[in-house]
């Protein structure tokens, strides 16, 4: 007979996931001799929505005051005589540019965050540069450009070119 000669082994399933972390499990797995990883999550009995971060000290050190910059007083001035000068209010002003009107507030009193985008549409409503170094210059409206040679009619071009010394092909 050779009975004795065959060895049947039995597959028993693998454990799930919730009994492997079970304490029993971790110990059974010790004294079997399996190299066993065990890691500490920092912060995780605690049900605490707002844990002091590890950079808490750093920035109790930290001795400048951070601060949003803010646009200059001078500007918020020249947005009010501009704003005045076409007899609007700050919630006209305000609805023209489709914004608050606590922005016009805040931009006036030098208290708005700069935003380029805010600052052009109040420009064009104003008609005053705001921005660069013709501040509280009038702007010049888009269509009173001095005009290239292009845009012009060929008399216009037979004129110039005789005066400016240009060529003109036939």
């Amino acid at each position: 007979m050779s009975d004795w000669d065959t060895v049947t082994i039995l597959k028993k399933r693998a454990p799930k996931a919730s009994t492997m972390k079970s304490e029993q499990a971790i110990n059974a797995a010790r004294r079997q001799g399996v190299a066993v990883d065990t890691q500490l999550k920092w912060g995780a009995s605690s049900n605490k929505q707002h844990v002091a971060t590890k950079n808490t000290a750093k920035l109790d050190r930290e001795t400048e005051e951070l601060k949003h910059e803010t646009i200059s007083l001078d500007v918020g001035k020249l947005i009010q005589q501009g704003r005045q000068a076409k007899g609007l209010s700050q919630k006209e002003l305000a609805t023209k540019i489709n914004e608050k009107p606590q922005v016009i507030t805040d931009y006036e009193a030098g208290n708005g965050i700069p935003n380029n985008t805010i600052i052009g549409k109040i420009e064009r409503v104003i008609g005053i540069k705001l921005r660069g170094k013709d501040l509280g210059k009038p702007m010049v409206p888009p269509g009173n450009k001095k005009k290239c040679c292009r845009e012009k009619s060929n008399k216009d071009i037979l004129d110039i070119s005789a005066s400016h010394s240009h060529r003109v092909s036939k």
